[in-house]
């Protein structure tokens, strides 16, 4: 299977993934203004969303939207606990979190990436960050991860998008388990793989 990513984009969370199942990906860089990937290859032709990630199967068949990427990484390896079984109360609650992560969070940050953002809107944006991640911080409150005892997928995707927060000068010193939580997952071997794959710093 092959990964296309960007580095520090939230393709970083399929990659701890696969990592943590001990699946072994190729990895594509793309070049998300170009829309080319480090081959020469058209990206539009791979994923007409023009977004990372994709993930293209030895069959040919591309799969895109990074929380459906991760749940099928981690059903190809089911011994690895890295999302509870299908139709189980425990696998709704993970799909909860990930949609959470996705609505909230994810797409809160976008427009603070753009320099043409208003700052009316930028300070709105922060705002309402800083009110998902209040929630946040109380559901790490006596957890190791965001479903209790054992790291899954939306452990993953939650530590790549908030890694965003410095970049775009989100404070979140004020959520004491965000900041041990986001300590505790860098320290993976896998996620420090991952990041080292992919050129970035801790």
């Amino acid at each position: 299977m092959k990964l296309y990513y960007s580095p520090g984009t939230c393709s970083l969370s399929p990659n701890i993934v696969a990592r943590e199942a001990g699946i072994d990906l190729t990895l594509e860089k793309v070049d998300l203004t170009t829309k080319k990937t480090a081959s020469g290859r058209d990206y539009l032709a791979i994923n007409p969303k023009g977004y990372v990630p994709a993930l293209e199967l030895d069959d040919k068949r591309t799969l895109t939207e990074g929380p459906a990427i991760v749940q099928y990484l981690a059903d190809q390896k089911p011994e690895s606990g890295l999302a509870p079984p299908n139709g189980t109360y425990e696998r709704y609650k993970l799909q909860e979190m990930l949609n959470y992560i996705t609505a909230e969070l994810h797409k809160t940050y976008s427009p603070l990436f753009r320099k043409e953002t208003p700052e009316e809107t930028r300070e709105d944006r922060l705002g309402y960050l800083r009110k998902r991640y209040k929630l946040i911080d109380h559901l790490l409150e006596g957890k190791t991860f965001l479903l209790g005892d054992r790291f899954t997928v939306a452990d993953a995707y939650l530590f790549a998008v908030t890694r965003w927060a410095h970049g775009v000068k989100l404070d979140l010193s004020e959520f004491k388990h965000v900041q041990e939580f986001m300590q505790r997952i860098a320290e993976r071997p896998a996620v420090k793989a991952a990041m080292e794959a992919e050129g970035l710093k801790k």
